[in-house]
C-alpha cells in the first residue's frame, strides 16, 4: 500500500528550482533512504512534502490526499525530525513532551507509558525540568527523537538523524524506528551514512542537483546501472561523479 506519492515535483526558493521533476512512491512499512551529497536538495524535498515550502508544478499525496487540496488531513500523521532540533528556549523538557503529547492527540495514561520508556533508553529521566539552551547538541536532538516517539504517525520524515547522537544513542534510535515499521509506520530518512543507509532501507532515491539520479532497492539499481556487487557507498560515488546537471528555471 502506498501511503506518499510524489510526482514530477518542482520546489524551491524565490522562482529558483532546487528540485526538478523528482517523482517517487513511499510503501507501507518501508524505510526510504535519501541520499545526496550537501546542497543537493534534500532537505527542500523533505520540507516540500512538509508543507514548509511551496511547489508550483508537481503533487504531493500523502494517504491518497493532495497537500495543496488538504494540508491538515494530508500532514496530521507525520512526525518530523530535523537535521537542527527546533525547542522552544521558555519550555522544559518535561513541557515539550507534554505539549506534543497534546498536539497529536495522547492520553494520559499511554503518555505516561511513552515518555517514561524514552526519557530511560535516551539517559534523559534527571533533564526533565531543565531547559533547552542547557543541553548539548546531542541531547537537544534526543528530545526531538523522543518527542517524534510519543505517538504513531503514518509517516516519520528524519533528516540527518545521526548527526550529534551518541553510538547508544543511535541504536536505540535505530530499534525504536524498526519497531515502528513492524507496527506499519514508513520512514523517509535522509542520511550522509551510507553504509547505515544500506543495512536499513528497502529502497533509495539518489538525488544530484534536485534530480533523481537512481531510485528503487539496491538489487535494482545495481542491475539497472550494471553496478552488480557495489555497495550503495561505491554506486552514489560512481553516478555522482558521472553525472552533470544544469540548472533551469520554473518554465521548460
Amino acid at each position: 500500500m502506498t501511503v506518499l506519492k510524489v510526482e514530477d515535483l518542482f520546489s524551491g526558493y524565490e522562482k529558483k528550482p532546487i528540485i526538478k521533476g523528482i517523482s517517487f512512491e513511499l510503501n507501507e512499512k518501508e524505510i526510504l533512504g535519501v541520499i545526496g551529497s550537501n546542497g543537493a536538495g534534500k532537505t527542500t524535498l523533505l520540507k516540500t512534502i512538509l508543507g514548509i515550502i511551496p511547489y508550483p508544478r508537481g503533487g504531493v499525496f500523502i494517504d491518497n490526499k493532495e497537500l495543496k487540496e488538504d494540508p491538515f488531513a494530508a500532514k496530521k500523521n507525520i512526525a518530523y525530525i530535523p537535521e537542527v532540533p527546533i525547542l522552544y528556549g521558555e519550555m522544559t523538557l518535561r513541557e515539550h513532551m507534554e505539549f506534543t503529547a497534546m498536539a497529536h492527540e495522547v492520553n494520559k495514561l499511554d503518555y505516561g507509558k511513552r515518555s517514561s520508556f524514552l526519557l530511560k533508553k535516551f539517559r534523559m529521566e534527571g533533564k526533565l525540568e531543565h531547559f533547552p539552551n542547557t543541553f548539548s547538541k546531542g541531547m537537544r536532538q534526543k528530545v526531538m527523537v523522543m518527542n517524534a516517539f510519543l505517538y504513531d504517525p503514518k509517516i516519520y520524515i528524519v533528516d540527518e538523524p545521526f548527526i550529534g547522537l551518541d553510538p547508544k544513542a543511535i541504536e536505540d534510535f535505530l530499534q525504536l524506528l524498526e519497531e515502528k515499521r513492524s507496527k506499519g509506520s514508513s520512514v523517509i530518512m535522509s542520511t550522509h551514512v551510507l553504509d547505515t543507509a544500506e543495512k536499513i532501507c528497502d529502497r533509495f532515491l539518489l538525488i544530484e542537483e534536485g534530480e533523481v539520479l537512481a531510485y528503487g532497492s539496491l538489487e535494482e539499481i545495481q542491475q539497472n546501472f550494471n553496478l552488480h556487487n557495489r555497495s550503495l557507498r561505491e554506486i552514489y560515488h560512481r553516478l555522482a561523479g558521472e553525472v552533470s546537471l544544469e540548472s533551469e528555471g520554473w518554465d521548460e
